[in-house]
């Protein structure tokens, strides 16, 4: 039985003229991910989505880990939900994102004001009542994100097959680590769990960042072995813990 570890970005920087790339806590919030991931047999495979939070991630891990060289694939399936699209076709404030976000960080308690506004838009965009106005539907992005975690299984147990026919039991791939997102996870969970849309909102809201969830897969099983763990950043002490 082989394991898929989904693993979301570090901290991103919300508020910032470009929210894709982390802030200096999100990178050691992956370096300190790595140097926990040192007691654990190296990975056999890294994937990525495209995004420049994902790269970094998974660079920053490196840093930590300091493990053996580990081939790494980019696959744009495990990307995020637009969120900028999501938040403009909410509401006409929020055309001039950058603008919005300096206002709500300006209030008493701006993640809070921000996360009820983020719900809310999130829930006109499930709803598939708007999806002509979106780049990205709901449905879209389950569809895709889906398909990305069975082509990793497919392509791991082709390659497992492959191998029990040679007899070369040394190159069975055994922990593969996808550097991704919140969005994705919660809507591959949703998908092996059979979740409805609004139970995989709420996973999402409550996804730390560089957390893992981990995924056990074989021929004829696929479940959800635990979600949303940040064992790494307990660890570490509380202030490294963040939402966003």
């Amino acid at each position: 039985m082989a394991a898929i570890y989904l693993i979301r970005h570090g901290q991103a920087s919300f508020g910032s003229a470009d929210y894709d790339q982390l802030s200096e806590k999100g990178s050691k919030q992956a370096e300190l991910l790595g140097q926990y991931w040192r007691a654990r047999a190296n990975p056999s495979k890294f994937y990525s989505g495209d995004l420049l939070r994902h790269s970094q991630t998974l660079s920053s891990f490196k840093d930590g880990y300091q493990g053996t060289a580990t081939p790494m694939i980019i696959h744009s399936g495990f990307n995020e939900f637009d969120h900028v699209d999501i938040l403009k076709n909410y509401q006409a404030q929020w055309q001039d994102l950058t603008k919005m976000s300096a206002e709500i960080n300006q209030l008493k308690e701006p993640n809070k004001t921000f996360q009820k506004e983020f719900a809310q838009a999130l829930n006109r965009w499930v709803s598939g009542d708007k999806d002509q106005e979106y780049k990205e539907s709901w449905l879209e992005f389950k569809t895709r994100c889906i398909r990305a975690l069975h082509d990793i299984i497919a392509q791991e147990l082709a390659n497992k097959r492959k191998y029990n026919a040679e007899g070369n039991e040394s190159k069975k791939s055994k922990d593969i680590l996808v550097f991704t997102s919140g969005g994705t996870i919660s809507v591959i969970v949703q998908h092996i769990l059979k979740l409805s849309d609004q139970q995989a909102l709420e996973i999402n809201q409550q996804a730390r960042n560089t957390s893992v969830t981990k995924l056990l897969f074989s021929e004829n099983m696929l479940s959800v072995d635990y979600l949303n763990n940040y064992s790494h950043l307990e660890q570490a002490g509380d202030d490294w813990i963040t939402f966003r």
